[in-house]
């Protein structure tokens, strides 16, 4: 049923966003847990892409994905921390219609990002397991560097139409956003509009770039597993899916909390779980990123201690 816009209505200028306005006790111990995660998903990851940069042995499609994925970690939670940390230390929880739409069009844009990147890096996987004698003429630097510019281009333009009509719903009702940030589920809680060609748009858009690169990145997955099947050796085996294990884990963390979060009807809007699952995809995951890639890595460990040499020598000049 759609619902009857008054003639005198008008477009909220500026929103609350309630944060965790239900842990008033804890404000505090948020704001310096946040912070430490912040600072630490910002040094491990500028970490990971210092050590690509000034390693020529790490200047493979692979590695340069990673190197995006880094600095993708980086902005993708710098959309949304800063403006955390700020409210839990001032108080000061509102935001202006500009600034919300901006975060949550910046925020969308990352997530597409990842999407795609993570796709990209499961094709990679497939070529390199799968056709190894074919791989550097695949995944050659011009085809890997336009690879990376198209996914950036795409994830950057993607969510103009979905911020643009956002922008342009009426929020008569309320102008508290129940979560920690401007996201688009809580948003369009709050509207008053007929939402029901912004939902369509949402789903539209969800299958073009989520459920695409979703099966994309399944069925590299199903042809790899089915390869790695076939080497006769446990100890080929085994060294072989090493090589895609840790990219494997970030997508089953990461889709599985976006897909359960964005495909989905809004009226399924639960501000509780919902801010836990957010905290999911955009904290613990780009801090477990560099860990996860790096642990067991021995090319990285090479490159982390010729990247320290490099630091020391300068700090001593």
């Amino acid at each position: 049923m759609h619902k009857v816009i008054p003639r005198n209505e008008s477009h909220a200028v500026q929103f609350t966003i309630l944060c965790f306005s239900d842990l008033p006790h804890l404000q505090v111990p948020l704001f310096i847990i946040f912070l430490t995660i912040y600072l630490n998903i910002i040094f491990g990851n500028t970490l990971v892409f210092l050590a690509i940069v000034f390693d020529s042995y790490l200047h493979t499609p692979m590695y340069i994905f990673l190197c995006n994925l880094s600095i993708l970690d980086i902005c993708y939670t710098s959309t949304t921390l800063p403006k955390l940390l700020f409210m839990l230390v001032t108080q000061h929880k509102t935001i202006s219609l500009v600034g919300c739409m901006s975060q949550m069009h910046f925020f969308l844009c990352f997530a597409c990002t990842e999407m795609i990147l993570l796709a990209v890096m499961a094709y990679d996987r497939y070529v390199a397991i799968c056709h190894p004698l074919h791989y550097t003429q695949i995944m050659s630097s011009r085809n890997s560097l336009v690879a990376i510019i198209s996914v950036w281009i795409l994830s950057l333009l993607e969510p103009v139409s979905f911020t643009v009509l956002v922008a342009n719903l009426s929020f008569c009702s309320s102008n508290q956003i129940d979560h920690f940030f401007c996201d688009a589920s809580p948003l369009l809680k709050l509207s008053c509009s007929d939402t029901t060609h912004v939902n369509m748009i949402t789903y539209l858009l969800g299958a073009l770039i989520g459920m695409s690169t979703f099966m994309l990145t399944l069925i590299s997955y199903v042809y790899i597993i089915f390869n790695i099947m076939k080497i006769h050796s446990a100890v080929g085996r085994s060294k072989t899916f090493s090589t895609c294990a840790s990219h494997l884990t970030c997508v089953l963390l990461f889709y599985g909390t976006t897909l359960s979060l964005y495909m989905r009807p809004t009226s399924m809007y639960y501000p509780k779980q919902d801010k836990f699952f957010s905290l999911l995809y955009i904290i613990v995951i780009p801090l477990l990123n560099p860990i996860i890639y790096t642990l067991k890595n021995k090319q990285f460990k090479d490159a982390f201690i010729k990247l320290i040499n490099v630091l020391s020598s300068l700090k001593y000049k």
